[in-house]
């Protein structure tokens, strides 16, 4: 147990039981199941149905900290519902895609009553009753309609309560806390100290944004009509207090450990995970704690994604005041709901207005990857000719006129590298993504990596690939410390690959030096996105294959942020997998790129390990 833990399990320990004693209690007592292990599965889940209970309870059954009393925190919420919620998760699900996540993406749209604050499992009833008790006495006085202001900065975008409304719902907050800290909070030793929020009422849009996305935000923001029917309900929600500062993950897959230290997951599992506790990981791996089953251990990160911090929490009780269906005057003015659009509407209407997209791909799985630096030299006979060692591998090479050990340099794709490819093509057709143009970097797996996602855009003999000796890697990187010696436009031809034989780079293969700065690999990024984005004024999308080091200083030029520091750049590009994306679209209106999300998911996968059949099944 962690000090913190140990210390807040000293306060509550040893404490009497409450004297209230909920319906839902009584069947599992009778089915064996102790009081506070009974009572902390019902906080669990809401206290919901008893089924819900002996579920969680059964989850945990292996939970090294179930039998610690360490109770939950609780916070009394506004949230709205019906079409004015509609028309918010459909803001955040915009502004997430065209700006990249911030803040208030992890909560769901509400307007805190009160702050969180710590009940013990056996007086979570008295809160519901407080909750029906205020509810009750404020049910004639509280507003049939609230009135929301919209209010912008560098740093926050929210809508504002009006004084009047607010001051009712301060009232109604002051009251819950004053009474749920005098019931629930009695007993010797006890505590419940609720306190009620008294700034400004707000309901959140976006916080903490870069500054140069607070335009895009406005204008979406503008796009919700504050006057949309709506129910306003009062509710508690939980969340477990020991991991207030973890982040979450989402299981993507089904995992069974391969060892005893490694954590089992299924698909949809939510996982938390402590930033500060994973350099005991090894690279590809973290550290979490189950929020199904409370078990702890490694797993796979690319099994996962990450997840918001409201999708570990449990929703208790809750009161529900029905508005009157009114024209709600924004800003002191009449709303006029014939100009109202929805942001689906908007969004659709910017989508046509935008000239052009820029996705940013790195590679396929390349075989020297998978085989070792010495691939080759496991594929060549004693003549020197090339025989398929492994079905990953090319069943041939491409020709080329000096040796064929420039390929030991200049590696070709796998074939699960041209699967991979190929497979991407068709997950854009299916999105009905319009490529216009292809640029590539010079290296084989790149050029190999464009020929096939455009035959899954069913795009091969259409567009034609343009090799950009620029878009190269860091030359850092190359182990010989010398360029490799690439196939040449005429060899790539002769390979049956697409190629723009017109396309004339302002950067030729001389212009690459070796062992270059890491200013110099930022500078020739720069330069190469902006010579892409003036030879393609066309609508559609520019795609471009490169590198793993290639989409951050492509793509951070090109929306005009500062390039990243060097020296976690490597890492930061470690973590970037076979045909990882990035999309940026161009927006007209503002004469500015932004980055937003890839139209279609990334592909991950596992190890397959070569398999012997005769070491492995025949020896003894």
């Amino acid at each position: 147990m962690a000090v913190a833990e140990a210390q807040l399990y000293l306060k509550v320990s040893n404490k009497p039981r409450g004297r209230g004693t909920s319906a839902l209690l009584e069947p599992l007592l009778a089915k064996g199941f102790p009081a506070h292990l009974a009572q902390k599965a019902l906080v669990a889940t809401g206290q919901k149905t008893v089924e819900d209970a002996v579920k969680w309870l059964h989850s945990h059954c292996n939970d090294p900290s179930l039998d610690d009393p360490i109770p939950q925190e609780y916070a009394l919420y506004l949230c709205p519902r019906g079409r004015l919620h509609s028309r918010l998760q459909d803001f955040w699900r915009e502004s997430k895609r065209q700006c990249g996540k911030n803040r208030a993406h992890e909560v769901f749209p509400h307007v805190t009553l009160c702050d969180f604050f710590t009940c013990e499992d056996q007086k979570v009833e008295f809160l519901y009753d407080v909750l029906k008790k205020v509810g009750d006495s404020f049910c004639q006085i509280f507003p049939p309609s609230i009135f929301l202001t919209l209010h912008a900065s560098p740093s926050y975008l929210g809508f504002f309560i009006d004084d009047g409304q607010a001051n009712i719902l301060k009232d109604f907050a002051v009251a819950f806390s004053t009474e749920a800290s005098a019931l629930a909070g009695t007993g010797p030793n006890t505590y419940c100290h609720v306190k009620p929020t008294l700034k400004q009422f707000h309901l959140t849009l976006a916080h903490r944004f870069y500054p140069h996305h607070q335009k895009t935000l406005e204008q979406l923001a503008k796009c919700i009509n504050p006057g949309e029917p709506c129910q306003w309900v009062a509710a508690l929600y939980s969340r477990d207090m020991r991991f207030v500062h973890y982040q979450r993950l989402r299981a993507l897959f089904q995992y069974k450990p391969q060892n005893i230290d490694e954590l089992m997951i299924n698909a949809g599992d939510l996982i938390y995970v402590d930033p500060r506790q994973q350099s005991e990981a090894g690279e590809g791996w973290v550290i979490g704690t189950s929020h199904r089953t409370g078990c702890r251990g490694f797993l796979p990160e690319n099994y996962t994604e990450r997840a918001h911090e409201s999708d570990t929490w449990v929703k208790h009780r809750s009161l529900t005041k029905t508005e009157k269906e009114l024209n709600v005057k924004p800003n002191g003015e009449a709303h006029n709901l014939s100009m109202s659009r929805s942001v689906t509407n908007v969004v659709s209407l910017q989508n046509a207005a935008l000239r052009r997209g820029v996705l940013v791909m790195s590679h396929g799985e390349r075989v020297d990857q998978v085989f070792g630096k010495s691939w080759l030299q496991q594929c060549l006979t004693a003549d020197g000719k090339y025989y398929r060692a492994d079905l990953n591998l090319p069943s041939s090479l491409p020709r080329q006129k000096d040796s064929m050990k420039q390929f030991e340099c200049d590696p070709p794709l796998s074939c699960c590298g041209i699967f991979q490819s190929r497979l991407i093509g068709e997950a854009l057709l299916e999105q009905e993504v319009t490529v216009s143009s292809v640029y590539s970097s010079p290296a084989l797996r790149c050029v190999q990596t464009a020929q096939h996602v455009l035959q899954g855009l069913k795009l091969n003999q259409k567009v034609r690939i343009r090799v950009e000796p620029a878009l190269f890697e860091w030359t850092k990187w190359e182990a010989s410390r010398a360029i490799p010696k690439f196939m040449t436009v005429a060899e790539l031809v002769e390979a049956s690959y697409d190629i723009d034989t017109s396309y004339r780079g302002n950067f030729p293969l001389s212009s690459l030096v070796p062992s270059e700065s890491y200013e110099d690999y930022v500078s020739r990024s720069s330069a190469v996105i902006k010579h892409i984005i003036s030879a393609c004024p066309c609508k559609g999308v520019i795609l471009i294959v490169g590198h793993g080091s290639s989409l951050a200083p492509l793509t951070r030029a090109l929306t005009g942020l500062p390039s990243r520091d060097s020296r976690d750049f490597a890492q930061m590009v470690q973590k970037i997998p076979a045909l990882g994306m990035c999309f940026c679209e161009e927006q007209k209106e503002e004469n500015k790129w932004q980055m937003v999300n890839p139209p279609v998911k990334t592909l991950t996968h596992g190890a397959n390990a070569a398999f012997n059949w005769r070491n492995t099944i025949m020896e003894d």
